[in-house]
């Protein structure tokens, strides 16, 4: 029996040894799944850490950051709400989700901050840094700035925006820290993070955070997406007096990402009185960070797996001309919910079923480019900015043809030496006649003479160069609009 001692202690620490190796191979695994935080608005406090100080991509909750830093300059008096910005070729060339303005269109600060805040617009997040810090590299300094003076340590910005870049990290410990600052330092702006919508000409766009108009109590931040983060959120909510930040980083979707935020909000505020039973987390600054790369979780959210493109914006609700339709089904929808709210025991409420309806009926907020406008000026506006929504595309398709009477127009001025000629070239118009009527039509019957008058100067080959030259102009000046 002796004997059979040192075998039977040898077997139990290779089988301890081998059960740690396992949970080593684990870990890493775990850990980067998703990063949850709870904390008090107020005193900062933890409820609930997981994984709340690994280093992740931000995404577009980076516009958290631009905004603050913008409405502080606001408050600082160094430009106002109503200052003019001018959209340059940088910002119109962003990615989507977007605006989509030309470059020197103009709007103001507040304009700006409303479309970027609840369309998540890249193109305005950078119209904003460049009118606040001169430049994207200016701008991404002044954020830099502002999350070391915020203890924000595992934060570093490159972009206003959060589109990928090499540089663009944070933490859910950061989050949870900027979220806190904005409601303590910027109370009188807090509304730019919880409008429900936007009405641009005759489109509505829903916010992207779900929690808007569904939670109860529901008053902020933002949403943020891209390959390498996953879906993430912060988001809060006040209840009794009681305001709770919830940052969920790396979900698998945009529905996933709402329906977590509201069980972690959930939890908080039905534990009120339960705290002095779990130990303390302390604050949300003391949370110890972790000194890793960010995970990647490409090939998890934009793998070929995936039905179609993931995009901030999956779950959006979007109106054009007053009609309501979701960007995914409802089945859909519901699925995920229910297979994320059956892994939280016990269920604290029917998540699914609140994320899946629709959101409470509110105004959308008017939004509009140029000038600050009321009144008649301000309904004038937003007609004008309507209409170019009809007709921006025909436009694209007539451009093309709209130049064809501009080349013809050139002809036009020459008209009495086209009469003049006209007599010594009697053959001509009828070949020119039968090759005009194609392309022109009956719109370009003044264009005949025009045409006749062409060959008698030179030939019938020359003529028809001088149409491609009109349509390369256009044609240059496009990149430059687009770019």
């Amino acid at each position: 029996m002796h004997a059979l001692r040192p075998l039977l202690r040898k077997s139990l620490f290779n089988l301890f040894a081998a059960t740690l190796a396992c949970a080593a191979l684990l870990a890493p695994r775990a850990a980067i799944a998703e990063a949850l935080l709870l904390i008090e608005a107020d005193s900062g406090k933890v409820l609930q850490a997981d994984n709340a100080t690994i280093p992740w991509y931000p995404a577009s909750v980076t516009k958290i950051m631009t905004a603050y830093v913008t409405l502080k300059a606001v408050k600082d008096g160094r430009l106002t709400l109503d200052t003019l910005l001018t959209v340059s070729p940088t910002a119109a060339s962003q990615s989507p989700s977007k605006m989509g303005f030309r470059p020197g269109t103009q709007l103001t600060v507040d304009n700006a901050l409303k479309m970027m805040m609840v369309k998540s617009a890249n193109d305005m997040a950078v119209v904003l840094a460049e009118g606040v810090g001169g430049s994207i590299d200016g701008f991404s300094a002044m954020m830099n700035d502002t999350a070391q003076r915020l203890g924000m340590t595992q934060t570093s910005y490159v972009n206003p925006n959060g589109l990928p870049a090499d540089g663009q990290i944070t933490s859910a410990r950061d989050l949870g820290i900027l979220a806190r600052s904005f409601l303590r330092d910027l109370p009188e702006y807090e509304y730019f993070v919880h409008i429900p919508a936007i009405r641009f000409g005759k489109r509505v766009t829903g916010n992207f955070n779900k929690l808007i108009g569904r939670y109860p109590g529901a008053d902020g931040f933002k949403t943020g997406f891209i390959c390498a983060s996953g879906y993430n959120l912060v988001a809060s909510a006040t209840r009794n007096g009681r305001r709770l930040i919830a940052v969920v980083l790396g979900a698998s979707s945009g529905t996933a990402r709402a329906v977590k935020a509201a069980q972690l909000l959930e939890r908080g505020f039905s534990q009120d009185n339960l705290t002095w039973l779990r130990p303390s987390l302390g604050t949300v600054d003391k949370l110890v960070p972790v000194d890793a790369s960010p995970p990647n979780l490409r090939d998890d959210m934009c793998g070929g797996h995936r039905k179609r493109p993931a995009s901030d914006d999956d779950d959006a609700l979007i109106a054009t001309n007053g009609g309501m339709s979701g960007s995914a089904s409802a089945t859909g929808g519901e699925a995920q919910v229910t297979f994320f709210t059956a892994g939280l025991q016990p269920p604290l409420m029917k998540a699914s079923e609140l994320m899946a309806s629709a959101p409470a009926a509110a105004e959308p907020v008017l939004v509009y480019t140029g000038p600050t406008r009321t009144g008649t000026a301000l309904i004038a506006a937003v007609a004008a900015d309507a209409d170019q929504q009809t007709v921006a595309k025909p436009r694209g398709k007539k451009s093309r043809v709209a130049k064809k009477p501009d080349a013809a127009d050139k002809p036009k001025d020459a008209a009495p030496k086209i009469a003049a000629t006209k007599p010594a070239v009697k053959p001509e118009p009828k070949a020119d006649t039968k090759q005009a009527a194609k392309p022109a039509g009956a719109k370009h019957a003044a264009a005949k003479p025009d045409a006749a008058a062409k060959p008698a100067a030179s030939a019938d080959q020359p003529a028809k160069p001088s149409k491609p030259k009109a349509a390369t102009k256009p044609a240059a000046a496009k990149p430059a609009n687009n770019s």
